[in-house]
């Protein structure tokens, strides 16, 4: 008597996330080839932040937590230096991914803002006793919400049509909001370190600093997640360069190696096209960005075709 073989059905069924898992590996962030940067990178226009903790070797719950909000900071503004110094040189048949980098930095920047002005703020004023703490910050957030508005409108009308992008009339838009977001992006940082000197600052080893600790981590492992694993945590750790302040930063944010690698290379597979335009790769360190490289490779091709 023959032993029945397998179910055909559960063969299949058992084979489908194997099939998944490679089709995301095919079209992961790590199989994409980088060099190192050569031209103008994403370290301008707009200044990056150099980190509290690192400029004045302080480790208090607010220079801390002020250093961890540069680095988030210095990811998106790599994000903006990356998207301006690019707009204007993106080829035909790279405009719809370009289009989906800019939104997804957008969705990242929004959400950003938002979280800050519904969650941490509060938080840090009432561990302070401080209503007036943000009154500045809450000024510079309006100075550049109006331009960013117009950077997502024009993105979104060219969506359903990208051949219609045009990347000097985005670099204009973002020329509009481009001193005032550098501003508050920097401004921020030392508000939140100067906290540090506050009055009503928790003491060390006390249960008040212990709560403000927490505050602050809780707020920074939640944020980039709730604005999107697929689109904006790629871009954040794409954006992220381990090689800066001599390496001091390799493990930020803290997390499990496989996790990141996951976070990378199987949430960034869904908008894979994406992430070429990121001013790291995938595993953090600087690279060329992608529309010099595309303009060499177009200029190389012509100039084969005509030889």
């Amino acid at each position: 008597m023959s032993t029945p073989g397998p179910d055909p059905k559960v063969t299949v069924l058992l084979s489908i996330p194997f099939m998944i898992i490679g089709f995301l590996l095919s079209r992961a962030p790590y199989n994409m080839t980088s060099v190192p940067p050569t031209k103008p990178w994403a370290d301008g226009p707009l200044k990056l932040i150099t980190t509290p903790q690192y400029q004045t070797k302080r480790t208090d719950v607010f220079t801390t937590g002020a250093t961890h909000m540069a680095l988030l900071h210095n990811s998106i503004l790599r994000g903006f230096n990356s998207i301006y110094l690019q707009a204007p040189l993106i080829l035909e048949q790279d405009k719809a991914d370009f289009i989906g980098y800019c939104l997804a930095w957008y969705k990242f920047v929004k959400s950003h803002h938002d979280d800050e002005e519904q969650t941490l703020f509060n938080k840090i004023e009432e561990v302070l006793q401080d209503k007036t703490i943000f009154a500045e910050t809450h000024k510079e957030h309006e100075s550049f919400l109006p331009g960013l508005a117009k950077f997502e409108s024009y993105l979104t009308s060219v969506q359903t049509n990208p051949s219609s992008f045009d990347g000097e009339e985005l670099v204009r838009i973002m020329s509009t909001f481009q001193a005032d977001f550098e501003h508050h992006f920097h401004s921020e940082v030392a508000t939140i370190a100067a906290f540090a000197d506050h009055p009503n600052a928790p003491k060390p080893d006390t249960p008040e600093n212990e709560a403000a600790t927490t505050t602050f981590k809780t707020w920074g492992k939640s944020t980039v997640t709730k604005a999107g694993v697929m689109d904006v945590v790629p871009l954040f750790l794409m954006n992220l360069d381990k090689t800066v302040e001599e390496g001091m930063w390799t493990n930020w944010p803290p997390m499990p190696g496989p996790i990141r690698w996951g976070l990378v290379n199987l949430a960034g597979a869904v908008h894979y096209g994406w992430w070429k335009f990121a001013s790291c790769d995938s595993n953090g360190k600087p690279q060329e960005l992608w529309a010099y490289r595309a303009q060499e490779i177009k200029a190389q091709r012509e100039g084969a075709g005509k030889t």
